[in-house]
């Protein structure tokens, strides 16, 4: 009876080791499971991150700074060519338009000139005019003189036929038929030579009509200048203001150049902004910007950068293109925007609020469905107010977050809910 019993508790003892066994492999797989899990992702709420997604095409280089609006320069008038003051027609104080007269000036000699240029331009037109009418009658008659060959050719090329025809039936003589087709046979050669002849002609008339209308087009051009020189000596203003001095008396003698009167304008004004000095480097003159006055856009375009810098910044004034909006007037706060140059094929995207141009940094990528957002390493290149060219790290049509993700600095993925 001894020996089954020792037989059962050997089993239980074998069955006991196994279940431990199993319990410890158990264990070890569901610690191994839990130590590759990920951490769970932090949430963030969609509607707090700032979403934006990855484009390829055009992108506008832009610098923003902030400045006022400024007078321009005092408008100094000079003598358009040389001449005596015959009247001033305008006192200082007085406001003027871009057309006003503020004096006239005399010049006989300028006078002179204008009237040789007229008459030297009409006699080139009535030179034109007739040379083609001769022309066109040369050409008439080489017109004639070929229709009249063509007949005679078409005469004999037909008194020919006929006495060939004649001369196989029998009827006639062979040599007379020999005689009519060589008679035939030259007129054609003729009617070739005066059809060439005509074409000569035709082109040769041409290019003489041709000479004329170009030597007719010189004249008046500078019957044209002349004559806008002969009314430059009644002085205009050249723009709106007011007449602020008058440089001259009646009778005084002044040469091209001489500084006849100065108009101030109040209400012209230009745009002086601050650029920092590391966009500054991509301002030139020429360039379009934008200038907001708080009340309207105005468009305008760079004429002046300074070559000093103070405090970190660059003043550029911007001319602009457009009327001022109403309340409008110098010393006015305004913001700007220059458009530095256009990429004509990049990849790109909003800008985010945080990194540099030319810098990597970490940026979270939305996936497919919009709920998860993996951080990713990009590359950026230029950039522009409102965005920034990608280098590497990104394809068109992703999107990403550009909101300023620090406080996440500790995760790379979120969880958007």
């Amino acid at each position: 009876m001894d020996i089954p019993r020792e037989d059962a508790i050997r089993k239980r003892r074998i069955r006991r080791i196994i279940y431990t066994l199993a319990g410890l492999v158990a264990v070890v797989s569901v610690t191994l499971g839990v130590s590759r899990l990920k951490p769970a992702p932090p949430s963030v709420d969609k509607a707090t991150v700032w979403q934006d997604t990855v484009k390829r095409g055009p992108m506008l280089l832009e610098v923003r700074g902030l400045g006022s609006l400024v007078p321009e320069e005092i408008l100094v008038i000079p003598a358009p060519t040389d001449g005596r003051v015959a009247r001033r027609l305008l006192l200082p104080g007085s406001h003027v338009n871009a057309d006003t007269v503020l004096m006239e000036l005399t010049n006989p000699e300028q006078e002179q000139a204008t009237l040789d240029a007229e008459w030297q331009m009409k006699a080139a037109e009535a030179q034109y005019k007739s040379t083609k009418a001769e022309l066109d009658s040369k050409l008439l008659d080489q017109k004639a003189q070929t229709a009249t060959v063509q007949s005679d050719y078409t005469e004999a090329r037909l008194n020919a036929e006929r006495d060939v025809e004649l001369a196989k039936r029998g009827l006639g003589s062979e040599l007379n038929a020999k005689v009519t087709r060589a008679k035939a046979e030259a007129l054609a050669t003729r009617t070739d030579i005066e059809k060439q002849r005509l074409a000569v002609s035709a082109a040769s008339a041409k290019a003489q009509l041709d000479e004329q209308q170009a030597k007719v087009e010189q004249l008046r051009a500078q019957w044209q200048l002349k004559k806008a020189q002969l009314a430059s000596l009644h002085v205009r203003a050249g723009a709106e203001g007011v007449l602020q001095e008058l440089s001259v008396e009646v009778g005084q003698r002044v040469a091209a150049g001489t500084p006849l009167a100065k108009v101030v304008q109040p209400t012209r004004l230009k745009a002086q902004l601050k650029i920092p000095e590391t966009q500054a480097k991509d301002v030139i003159i020429g360039q379009s910007a934008a200038i907001d006055t708080r009340n309207g856009i105005i468009p305008g375009h760079v004429m002046r950068v300074d070559p000093s810098v103070v405090e970190g910044s660059v003043t550029v004034d911007v001319k602009l293109d457009a009327a001022l909006p109403k309340g409008a007037r110098p010393d006015l706060s305004v913001e700007g925007t220059i458009q530095i140059e256009n990429l004509a094929d990049v990849i790109y995207v909003g800008r985010p609020g945080f990194g540099q141009p030319n810098s990597t940094v970490g940026i979270f990528r939305v996936d497919e469905s919009g709920n998860i957002a993996s951080r990713v390493q990009v590359k950026l290149g230029r950039a522009s107010v409102n965005s920034v060219e990608i280098l590497s790290g990104l394809q068109p049509g992703d999107k990403v977050i550009l909101s300023d993700m620090s406080q996440w600095d500790a995760f790379n993925r979120i969880k958007l809910e």
